[in-house]
């Protein structure tokens, strides 16, 4: 009978444990989602002169500790030749962004995408430690570029 007394007694502070530990460890899953996998900066001009060589820079970075393997590159609703095609690997870590530029010469008003995809490849990334997320592996944003 004392033994189930003292269970009984130890039960309340045992559920209240549980509780403070659940609370806890909600709240470091929420910290973990809310880091941003992939951040993209494009900078080019949103208006240009047909024939007109325009510089495209793309400036990514990643809040995640670990280290991953990314392709950049760029997509048109046009036909864009030239430099416009150079896709880009590379290692991208937290303490390293990266910045990738492209030249281009448009005719017409086109939509640019710049897309980057985190991507398995080994001998980019230092001592082969990339990760790649489970939920989704590619990023893009979209621009317009208004040719006159």
């Amino acid at each position: 009978m004392r033994a189930l007394q003292f269970l009984l007694r130890v039960s309340p502070a045992f559920l209240l444990l549980v509780l403070c530990l659940q609370l806890e460890i909600n709240k470091a899953e929420e910290s973990i989602t809310s880091w941003k996998v992939i951040q993209m900066d494009l900078q080019m001009p949103t208006v240009a002169v047909a024939n007109e060589e325009v510089t495209v820079k793309l400036g990514i970075q990643t809040e995640l500790k670990e280290c991953m393997v990314i392709k950049a590159y760029l997509r048109s609703n046009i036909q864009i030749d030239g430099p416009f095609n150079y896709r880009y690997t590379s290692c991208l870590c937290d303490d390293y962004p990266r910045t990738f530029y492209w030249d281009l010469v448009a005719n017409r008003t086109a939509t640019i995408a710049a897309v980057v995809d985190i991507i398995r490849e080994l001998d980019i990334c230092p001592e082969d430690r990339a990760v790649v997320p489970i939920k989704s592996n590619r990023y893009y944003v979209l621009h317009r570029l208004n040719v006159s």
